[in-house]
């Protein structure tokens, strides 16, 4: 890369940075008014985002794009409907930056508090989705964050589309106080590389793609990756499930979008379903051919091809397949099931179908993931179904966010350090080493929370 390109990509990180402060300067309200801005406008241009969305699903299919990507290539009206309503969502909820989280009296006239603050420079690297990039500009702009995309080259016309609305939005909504480059769309897939490197002016880098991607950016940089490498889902099935009730969920788990990296990628089965009577069969027989007959194309571990629940072995218990396909094994245990899960999850979402409340607490304190359900699809693993009003990715990781990150995850904090006389107090180190003043570390959190 010339020096001159360089500098434009570091120019575009010191633009998003200066658009970070710039909507950090913006009252709630004003923030509040760009939001729904962006959401009216998604509405109002929905037909040339879907039209350029069109050019991107033909040449997807001339250049054969798999069909898991193909369909999260693609934008419809329900979609951007339920983007508007997220981004509408998140413009509804109290404001995130500054929240006190803590208080404390240092003496009588003095007071520190910590507060919410945005993080800075958010880089966020997505493949295929297009409907990803207005969820992460309405988090960025509610949390007060600058923001630099890079899309894959299969939604070029679609992210193009996107960004140009939302900018041009933000910036005729705030008056022209925030810039367009609050948002800075990265086209060139060599930029990436470069902008890996400037930890000096990106703060967070939140990879959204398959897991080759991600494991390539948390290789290739030194500034905090925030995000999940796959999405290898389990639904459990207990012994006392009731039958019905768990052929239904574990379906939804796996079929209501198979693309989706909080889809069910593997089915276990306790293995007293083998000998339950239920409907003319057994009860794992009974759910495995209900989901086969939705659809499901089954591959089996040793002990559920033994059973005939599955044709066709399983070459490994770590797949995450994004399509119809999924493994299904039978264990002896609740525990064994733990293990299972603890040893060939991605620790994104598992799920417990049991009546059981007892082997429901030691299933969800045992598992070692995100997100953890009792009788609930692994789909729920969302940031729109959690009311975080949309969401910027998971994260499976153990520091700062984890599960579905919304607004609260692109925030870090500040303390804040003020005599209660503002006008004319003050205070040295010196005032308490002398005796002057005495600590008396109150807590008084509950007087900045009100």
């Amino acid at each position: 890369m010339s020096e001159s390109d360089n500098n434009i990509i570091i120019q575009y990180a010191k633009e998003a940075r200066e658009g970070s402060h710039k909507l950090n300067t913006l009252s709630y309200p004003q923030r509040q008014k760009v939001l729904r801005a962006v959401a009216a406008a998604l509405e109002e241009h929905k037909a040339e985002i879907l039209e350029a969305n069109q050019k991107d699903l033909a040449h997807a299919k001339e250049t054969n794009l798999a069909a898991p990507l193909l369909k999260r290539l693609e934008l419809t009206e329900a979609k951007l409907k339920t983007l508007v309503e997220g981004i509408l969502s998140i413009a509804a909820t109290e404001n995130p930056i500054g929240r006190v989280l803590n208080a404390k009296e240092l003496d009588n006239d003095l007071v520190l508090v910590k507060q919410t603050a945005s993080i800075g420079v958010l880089l966020i690297v997505f493949e295929s989705r297009p409907d990803s990039l207005p969820q992460i500009a309405a988090l960025a702009l509610s949390s007060g964050n600058g923001l630099l995309l890079k899309g894959g080259k299969e939604a070029e016309h679609s992210n193009a589309a996107l960004h140009r609305v939302i900018v041009d939005a933000v910036h005729t909504a705030s008056e022209g106080a925030v810039p367009k480059g609050v948002i800075g769309l990265i086209t060139n897939r060599g930029d990436v590389y470069e902008l890996l490197k400037l930890d000096k002016y990106i703060d967070l880098v939140i990879p959204r793609g398959s897991n080759a991607m991600v494991q390539n950016i948390q290789r290739s940089t030194n500034i905090p990756v925030l995000g999940h490498a796959d999405g290898i889902c389990h639904v459990y099935v207990h012994e006392d499930a009731d039958i019905a009730m768990a052929a239904d969920v574990a379906a939804d788990a796996k079929l209501n979008y198979p693309a989706a990296c909080n889809a069910a990628e593997t089915l276990l089965l306790h293995k007293k379903l083998l000998e339950t009577p239920y409907q003319g069969t057994t009860a794992a027989a009974f759910i495995v051919q209900t989901l086969k007959e939705k659809g499901v194309e089954f591959f089996g571990g040793p002990v559920a091809i033994q059973h005939k629940l599955a044709d066709k072995p399983a070459e490994s218990f770590h797949v995450e397949y994004g399509d119809n396909h999924m493994t299904v094994e039978v264990v002896d245990s609740v525990e064994a099931a733990i293990a299972h899960i603890n040893q060939n999850s991605s620790h994104h979402t598992e799920s417990i179908l049991t009546s059981s409340p007892e082997v429901a607490q030691q299933f969800i304190a045992a598992i070692d993931s995100a997100c953890v359900f009792q009788n609930c699809s692994t789909r729920f693993a969302d940031g729109f179904r959690f009311g975080l009003g949309a969401e910027v990715g998971i994260s499976t990781g153990r520091i700062h966010a984890r599960g579905p990150v919304g607004v609260e995850g692109l925030l870090t904090q500040r303390w804040v350090l003020q005599p209660k006389n503002t006008v004319s107090g003050y205070a040295t180190v010196g005032q308490f080493a002398n005796g002057e003043r005495n600590y008396t570390h109150k807590d008084v959190t509950s007087e900045f929370q009100k």
